[in-house]
Order: structure tokens, then sequence, then C-alpha cells
């Protein structure tokens, strides 16, 4: 496993709207690996990589349509008060109960800004048992970023954006970050696409174009993928994401959705997307033939971006290929690192058989 480019991926700041930082190193990072790259004006990445060989049969070849998105939750700047206490509003859903005393980077155009985020409120020395067990809203949440309010003015603006602020933790058989949903997918996808590039064999080669679409704003509603589905007119969709991994104490065993460490996840179902049934199988005996675990899930609740490529135009053939990971949406997503292998392995050796 490539870590240091997962670690690379997950520690750049890059939220909804604003995803330029991760799109530039995505840009150098795949520099020679794809045929054509353009940014859209919503700003998604497109890298178009042309077939290496012919289709069997008559007519073009087809199109495939890889979403990977590129922002994570965070929040933007929406108050400075007078204190210099700095108030926000989320850029993606947030489990309050998670948020409390994180370390955070204010982004701003002079610089990034590390701070404190807590919500308001008494501390436990003097407060009563239903202020403690009360859970806040998002909006109680503020940072303080340690400076007077005077400084905190000339640096700061309404506007800005902030993330979380937490180490990538390499472990034995686990990789755990913030933003491994979804810099696990742009990693995925690079990774898969760098395979196929080096492979020397003819069976590796591929006789479908792909257009692996590195998208904004999917966190507040598949935005980016929406205008790059209808601008690439795929015959097929992959959306790459992560998926619950719920294999962990207080959580019964039919909600768990994925087991980390069976591979990777072939998404039959979730609130966005129905996937096709033809390419379910198809994925699914890919990863028999090439020996690559996997495991097929649903997910009750959540989407992702082979949603949009679903609906867009007159309709793609889709499907989501993920990795189980735990605690999403916090600053300890986890994930195995075999887990992430296979998603690379099985999503390359689809698209070297795809016609």
């Amino acid at each position: 496993m490539n870590v240091d480019l997962l670690r690379t991926l997950c520690e750049i700041p890059g939220i909804p709207g604003r995803e330029e930082r991760v799109r530039a190193f995505i840009e150098e990072e795949i520099d020679g690996l794809f045929d054509e790259m353009e940014v859209d004006p919503l700003g998604n990445l497109l890298a178009t990589r042309k077939a290496t060989r012919k289709r069997r049969g008559r007519g073009p070849n087809s199109k495939v349509l890889i979403a990977a998105h590129m922002d994570e939750i965070g929040f933007y700047v929406r108050h400075i008060d007078d204190d210099g206490f700095i108030w926000l509003n989320p850029a993606g859903g947030f489990d309050t109960r998670n948020l409390f005393s994180r370390r955070v980077l204010v982004c701003t155009d002079k610089g990034d800004l590390q701070g404190v985020m807590n919500p308001g409120g008494k501390p436990i020395h003097i407060s009563d048992a239903n202020e403690r067990n009360r859970v806040p809203g998002v909006e109680e949440f503020f940072i303080d970023l340690g400076m007077s309010a005077a400084k905190v003015a000339r640096n700061v603006k309404i506007g800005d954006f902030v993330v979380m602020n937490e180490p990538f933790i390499d472990q034995p058989e686990t990789v755990v970050s913030k933003a491994l949903d979804n810099r696990f997918a742009c990693w995925t996808a690079i990774e898969a696409i760098r395979k196929l590039d080096r492979a020397r064999s003819a069976a590796a080669r591929h006789a479908v174009d792909i257009v692996v679409a590195f998208t904004v704003q999917e966190e507040v509603g598949l935005r980016g993928a929406m205008t790059a589905a209808n601008q690439v007119e795929a015959d097929f969709g992959i959306g790459l994401d992560v998926t619950l991994a719920c294999d962990t104490p207080g959580v019964n065993a039919n909600q768990r959705v994925t087991r980390q460490g069976d591979g990777a996840a072939v998404m039959v179902q979730d609130s966005s997307m129905i996937a096709d049934h033809g390419l379910v199988d198809e994925f699914c005996a890919v990863a028999r033939k090439h020996r690559i675990p996997h495991q097929r899930c649903i997910l009750p609740r959540g989407g992702q971006d082979g949603a949009a490529i679903q609906r867009s135009g007159a309709g793609a053939r889709c499907i989501a290929l993920t990795a189980g990971t735990r605690y999403i949406h916090t600053v300890t997503e986890s994930m195995r690192k075999t887990d992430a292998d296979a998603a690379v392995d099985l999503l390359a050796a689809w698209l070297s058989q795809a016609s």
C-alpha cells in the first residue's frame, strides 16, 4: 500500500467549495498517467485516458466515468465576535458528540492558523448534571485562536474555511485519519490507473475510454458529480467512496454493513442509488477470477457520486466500489490496508476487461 500518498491526500485541507489545494496536488501526482486533463467551471478535475486496445466487435469504445470526490467535511467562518472567537457554519454532516475539544486549522489567505474548538458553556467543575449531559448543536461551537481580537480580525474573514487538525496514523494493519472520506477514493483512482499504466501484459490493457472525475462538493449533495456526468456522458459509472464498517462494540451484526478485513465492498444499494445488478455480478466475478477479497454490501442511509452519474443525461449503468471504514465523519476514520488494496486491484482488473 502506498501509505505516503494516502497520508498526503488526507492531510491537505479541502472542504466543499474549497478543494483547490487537493486538486493542485492531484494534478501534479497524475501528470503523465492521462492523455488529457481539464478543470471544469465548478472545480472538478477531469482526467481522460483513452483506450489502449480496440473494442471487440463494431462500434466506438465505451466510456467509463469514475467519480472520486476531493472534499472533506468542514466549516466556513460565519461570524467573528468582539472577543475574537470564531463561529462556524458546517459544510457537511457532523455528529456533534465527536466535536468536543478538537484542534483545528483556520485556512486563510494569509496562512493556516491553529486553533481549538469547543462548545459554549461551563466547564465540568461548575456545571450541573443537566448541563453536562446535554449535547450541543453545531451552531454552539466556536474556535479560539489564542490571539487578541484585533489580531484575529486582521487575519480571519467571513468565508475562510476550517478543517480538523489531527495527524494521520499508520498502524500495523490499519490507517487512521480525518478525510479518508474521501481521499481514499482519490488514492484508489490514482493507484488503479497507475497499476494499468505499469502493466506489461496485453490482458491488462483496457478497451474503454476512462475518465476519472476528481469531484467537488459531494458532501453537500453530489454537486460536482452532477456537472461532470452531464459533460462526460458515460456508458458506465463507478462511484468510489468509503462505506460503514460497524463491526465494533455496540452495533448488532445485522447492522454492520461491512466487516473490515473481508476485502473491497461492492455496493448493491444505498439511499442514493440501486446499482446495476449486471455490474455487481461482473465486479464480483472479476474479483473471484483474480482472487481479490471482496464483499457485497447495502447501506441503508448515505449516498455517493455514482448516483449523480446514474441519473445524468440519458442515464448510465452504475455501481459503487467502496471500502469498509470505521468511525466515518470523525478524525479517527479507520480503514484496513488490505481492504484498500483490494479496492485498487478490483477496479484495475475490471477496467482491463471492460468493453
